[in-house]
């Protein structure tokens, strides 16, 4: 059974919190925590993403 990547994991889950903050954003009606949230999340992402790839 392989190890957890517990940083990793944090790190999805903060995206993933970023694009379901995009929703409520979008239920308040607020343009500008929905363009916030959806560039955190995209910016978390490529930061995860460029780990992933410097560890390999």
């Amino acid at each position: 059974m392989k190890k957890i990547n517990v940083p990793m994991l944090l790190l999805a889950t903060l995206v993933i919190l970023m694009f379901v903050a995009v929703g409520v954003a979008i239920a308040f009606r607020n343009i500008w925590l929905v363009l916030l949230f959806l560039l955190l999340g995209f910016a978390i992402m490529g930061f995860g993403l460029s780990l992933k790839k410097k560890k390999k």
